[in-house]
């Protein structure tokens, strides 16, 4: 009996031992994730852009804000390209503030409408001389349809990008050497291109599941980093270079349209285990502000580093196929 009882007692230590050293595994494993991959690298470039102009899409919030800042402080003229009015305004007086400089302006963006894409285009070239680097950095993660009949995440992440961008690249042209930076995400590994169902303008509008949301969204960062693949071919030779990018999984109100009790619920996980605006918007900094990066042009960016994508990401064939689609539904050509 007492052979016994010991027999008992040690498998319970060892049992005991066992679980500390999971739950010591697991603190370990979640201290090294959050030092190495949430803080992750910083933009180290020292550079100044006085007389530069820069347009930063979906700027009152989050990593676009926090770019807007950075770039605001080192000199450059800073446009805020966003929707609402009244949250722009209010944001770009928070960028003046936080970076001491007035020469930012808000100007109103709307990139599920093709008409305010349009419009905010004219004004531009009226008013602005030069445009040295667009970040194309607005995203969403919600279901519904675009002014035009488009999926709202379709729309929004990648035609209104399209169209404000081949509308701009002319003055971009006329700037350079100059860049555009488009914020994408490593959701596009999920992605894929059905050409048949943009032809039909199903992107997916509403009553649509978590997992065909997620889809749509994967694919609508697929198309960022496809379209950055064909935007690159036919930059070259012009001095202007271009960029697609993961900034990592933020901590910021990108979840505003998400289930209000799901985000409360997971707020102190992702403010542990995603990154800050802050250190999410450092790869952007990195695409926009690293001297001598001209060569890397077209490439994929994560952690402030060139990353290989897969084949399906840099296909020249879909690139080529997806921006002469974007061009027909964007009213191009």
């Amino acid at each position: 009996m007492t052979q016994l009882l010991n027999q008992m007692s040690f498998f319970l230590v060892i049992q005991h031992v066992v679980r500390f050293d999971l739950r010591a595994l697991f603190v370990a494993a979640a201290y090294f994730y959050h030092e190495i991959v949430v803080k992750g690298q910083k933009c180290t470039s020292n550079a100044k852009l006085h007389g530069k102009t820069v347009v930063v899409t979906g700027s009152n919030t989050g990593i676009g804000k926090r770019t807007a800042v950075d770039l605001a402080k080192r000199g450059a003229r800073v446009i805020m390209a966003c929707r609402s009015r009244e949250r722009g305004e209010r944001a770009m007086e928070d960028v003046k503030r936080e970076s001491g400089s007035n020469n930012v302006a808000f100007m109103p963006l709307d990139l599920a409408s093709l008409k305010s894409v349009r419009n905010f285009a004219e004004s531009y070239i009226k008013s602005e001389q030069r445009l040295d680097i667009l970040i194309n950095n607005a995203g969403l993660y919600m279901e519904g349809r675009t002014e035009d009949g488009f999926g709202l995440m379709f729309g929004v992440n990648h035609l209104g990008h399209f169209l404000l961008t081949n509308l701009l690249l002319q003055r971009l042209k006329e700037s350079a050497p100059s860049r555009v930076v488009n914020v994408s995400s490593v959701a596009h590994n999920f992605g894929h291109i059905d050409f048949d169902c943009l032809h039909q303008h199903k992107a997916l509008g509403t009553g649509n599941s978590f997992r065909q949301l997620m889809q749509i969204y994967s694919d609508s960062k697929l198309c960022n980093v496809l379209f950055t693949h064909e935007l690159h071919k036919r930059l070259q030779g012009t001095g202007v270079t271009c960029y697609s990018l993961h900034p990592g999984a933020i901590n910021s109100e990108f979840d505003r349209n998400m289930n209000r009790v799901l985000v409360l619920f997971m707020k102190p996980i992702t403010s542990f285990f995603f990154k800050s605006p802050e250190q999410g918007c450092q790869t952007s900094l990195h695409c926009t502000l690293q001297e001598a990066l001209e060569p890397l042009s077209g490439r994929y960016f994560s952690n402030c580093t060139a990353r290989n994508v897969f084949a399906k990401a840099r296909d020249d064939a879909t690139a080529k196929k997806l921006w002469e689609l974007s061009e027909s539904m964007s009213g191009l050509v």
